[in-house]
């Protein structure tokens, strides 16, 4: 078996990787406390953070070095999405950094959507949709790209769209292409449609990993809680209505990171060999997550469904993160329709 059809089975991290999780681990735990989401909910993002976190580099690293940035992988990318959701960080580097990814694979990427100056967005429905549309980054995006029949169109707007109240805290808003100051169509058919499809197959992938970190911060939370937690004499994680679900996080929490780097991977490397994966581990985290933070909140109690504790922060975004791309069923129907076209041909 040659290197490479070892690492088609084997996603172990390398130590550059875990010295570039260690560092935005590091780093969110520095600049984003509970306690500076919570202040950002209003608007949905924090603007010292953004900026902060481009002056480390996160939305240089992902585009490729033809445009000025550093040629991160996907799986460099997932590290960076999973501490993300472990902090609930208040800022839309994942739909920006699909975004101008996708606008490095279909024309010029302005130096200010490299280094996160101008916030970018993009619809990241599986349906292409008709008339107004909800973007997750809406509300703070300098423009927004999205499809338009066989078309890649970006819109730009004089005043940006009000942000619309929603479950995940998201910076959210209804996206009205006729309302659009200017209309500019940036590539047409089947190439533009397949770049616009893998941009969303990053955002899912993307978003699955900031759901593993979510999860792995929930599970956190929870068993501190009960190892410090005692009934009848003894830590309330020792009775098995407690350690069973524990541990059944920690399994959803391998299992998501284990399938993130393996889409990662495929979509980096063979991105028409398991075109279905990123889908799947999207699907994977939508559904678990909220398992896992609605377990968190009853491990704690009437403490965890109180307004200021952590738990129910996060699991009102285990909730609302996956909805931002629609109804995870749309993705679950692809997921059937590439698995069945693949048999077909068997």
């Amino acid at each position: 078996m040659d290197r490479f059809e070892l690492r088609r089975l084997d996603y172990s991290l390398t130590e550059d990787h875990v010295a570039l999780q260690t560092a935005y681990k590091d780093f969110f735990k520095t600049h984003c406390s509970i306690e500076s989401v919570r202040a950002a909910e209003p608007s949905g993002f924090d603007k010292n953070l953004w900026e902060r976190l481009c002056a480390m580099g996160a939305t240089t690293m992902a585009l490729p070095e033809s445009f000025g940035g550093d040629g991160a992988t996907l799986v460099d990318l997932t590290l960076v999405a999973e501490e993300i959701g472990r902090s609930l960080a208040p800022v839309p580097w994942i739909d920006h950094v699909c975004t101008a990814r996708l606008l490095s694979r279909l024309a010029e990427v302005e130096a200010d959507v490299v280094n996160g100056t101008q916030l970018s967005a993009l619809d990241p429905q599986v349906e292409n949709a008709v008339g107004p549309r909800l973007i997750p980054a809406g509300s703070i995006a300098d423009h927004v790209i999205i499809r338009d029949s066989d078309s890649v169109v970006r819109l730009t707007f004089a005043s940006r769209p009000a942000k619309v109240d929603n479950i995940g805290r998201l910076p959210m808003a209804w996206v009205d292409p006729a309302a659009a100051d200017t209309r500019t169509v940036v590539a047409s058919g089947a190439e533009a449609l397949a770049s616009y499809q893998r941009a969303l197959d990053e955002w899912r992938l993307l978003t699955a990993a900031a759901l593993v970190g979510l999860v792995e911060e929930t599970m956190t939370i929870a068993a501190e809680f009960a190892k410090a937690r005692y009934t009848l004499g003894v830590p309330i994680s020792t009775l098995q209505g407690i350690s069973h679900p524990l541990a059944n996080m920690a399994i959803t929490v391998q299992s998501g990171r284990n399938l993130a780097h393996r889409a990662a991977w495929f979509l980096d490397n063979e991105p028409d060999e398991r075109p279905e994966l990123a889908a799947s581990v999207f699907v994977f985290m939508a559904e678990e997550a909220a398992k896992a933070a609605t377990m968190a909140v009853h491990i704690q109690g009437g403490l965890g469904v109180s307004a200021e504790a952590a738990a129910t922060a996060y699991l009102v975004r285990a909730r609302g993160w996956p909805l931002a791309g629609g109804d995870p069923g749309a993705s679950a129907q692809q997921i059937a329709q590439i698995v069945a076209a693949r048999e077909a041909e068997v």
